[in-house]
């Protein structure tokens, strides 16, 4: 295979180990940074040092955060007796876009996934238990994805919780706004009439 020179190889080699990120996908990326001014490109080796110097995962909620507690698990304003379980630090941020929770969370670190060799045992189920006994837990939503994996994940959760004094809810689910019934899979049928609500209020 053809080098570009050690310096240049060596990034490559190290784009690639990026997830969805392949040889060719690579080489457009080295590309474009070779192509930036020094400046430009130093800051974005500068912002990844920082990163791994400054980022930490939240001894509470194993959020990612600079700050530990994390802001979210400091918030005087939220409820402390909710807990909202997800699968990664980017659930969290597109669940606080949406405004739509203002309880605490606790991020799993992953999914249950066999084929790529991810166990119940490699999640924070440990420090989830912990939580729900030592903090005073009402009530715990599992907002894992809609899918075979994630609803495993979910039932890893409810299974870890077995016995506790806590209240244990999934986020509803249906079909999307907009989505035809007839392109829906029963799966979001299923969810749907099962999630239905009434109406109009009563």
């Amino acid at each position: 295979m053809a080098s570009y020179g050690e310096s240049m190889d060596r990034l490559l080699e190290e784009l690639a180990k990026l997830p969805g990120v392949g040889r060719k996908t690579a080489e457009r990326l080295a590309h474009h940074i070779l192509r930036q001014s020094t400046d430009d490109a130093m800051k974005l080796a500068v912002a990844i040092r920082d990163v791994k110097r400054n980022t930490r995962s939240c001894s509470r909620c194993c959020n990612v955060t600079e700050s530990d507690p994390c802001v979210i698990c400091s918030d005087a304003q939220r409820d402390t007796s909710t807990v909202c379980v997800v699968e990664q630090p980017r659930d969290v941020v597109a669940i606080e876009d949406a405004a739509a929770w203002r309880g605490l969370y606790h991020v799993l670190g992953g999914r249950v996934s066999p084929l790529d060799g991810v166990g119940a045992e490699d999640l924070t189920l440990g420090r989830l238990v912990a939580r729900v006994r030592d903090e005073g837990v009402r009530e715990i939503v599992v907002a894992t994805s809609p899918d075979m994996e994630g609803d495993g994940t979910a039932l890893y959760v409810e299974r870890a919780l077995e016995g506790l004094p806590v209240r244990v809810t999934r986020i509803a689910r249906g079909v999307p706004s907009g989505t035809p019934l007839e392109h829906a899979s029963s799966a979001m049928l299923v969810d749907a009439f099962r999630g239905r609500g009434a109406q109009r209020p009563e």
